[in-house]
């Protein structure tokens, strides 16, 4: 891990999550406020959620790693780039955190402080679309800090972006996330009934990316040798 004091790392998991949530439900309802045509309202959001993300992991990365989703903290505990004893405190900030966000949000726009979501977002579809979202942004993070580390922050803010419009759960991606916008009754909202399915899918789709790109990223430790090399 970096320098930072864990008070101050999992103060920074805190704030980021906080951002980001309040960007995803305030956008949105900035958006539905200003229009009514549904695919505006949707590349507002995106937009705004993708420069955010690229913001926040561009200033909060060197303190904490940025992971600001359960789900990314849990396969860097796996592979052990985040110890196991700092796991909990991670989780409990950006739960924590997201909460913040979506009061935060509902505090700018004068709405009730908390709400229940009534958006319904539920089935295969989703549940898979959700799979697909958490696995290539698990994927997009492994591969980025091995290949362009100082790339990650544009690669996860335009990978979220795409994945808004490719996937038909537009790409929660995040249990943290998921589980604050169910506290928002709004254009991000998602009701709580649905939150079980969304965060299993997110969570298996994470733990399958963690398999996949530990054998797809493995270095080599055999060199082979020269075919045309004439041996000694």
């Amino acid at each position: 891990m970096n320098g930072f004091d864990p008070a101050r790392r999992f103060a920074a998991e805190a704030l980021g999550t906080a951002l980001l949530v309040a960007t995803v439900v305030g956008s949105g309802i900035m958006a539905e406020t200003l229009t009514h045509d549904t695919a505006l309202a949707l590349l507002a959001n995106t937009l705004a959620t993708g420069a955010m993300l690229v913001v926040l992991i561009t200033v909060l990365g060197p303190i904490s790693g940025a992971h600001f989703n359960p789900a990314v903290s849990l396969v860097f505990c796996l592979n052990r780039s985040l110890p196991a004893r700092d796991l909990p405190a991670y989780l409990v900030a950006q739960f924590a955190g997201g909460i913040a966000g979506t009061i935060g949000a509902h505090l700018m726009f004068a709405r009730p402080v908390l709400e229940i979501a009534t958006k319904p977002r539920t089935g295969p579809a989703q549940w898979f679309s959700e799979g697909v979202a958490a696995f290539g942004l698990v994927a997009v993070i492994l591969a980025g800090l091995r290949f362009e580390r100082r790339a990650v922050p544009w690669l996860v803010g335009l990978y979220i972006t795409a994945a808004y419009w490719f996937t038909v759960s537009t790409s929660f991606a995040n249990p943290a996330v998921a589980v604050a916008r169910s506290l928002t009754n709004s254009f991000s909202g998602i009701r709580p009934v649905d939150l079980p399915g969304f965060i299993a899918a997110e969570l298996l789709g994470a733990l399958i990316a963690l398999a996949l790109m530990g054998w797809l990223l493995k270095s080599e430790t055999v060199q082979q040798s020269h075919p045309l090399k004439a041996e000694p």
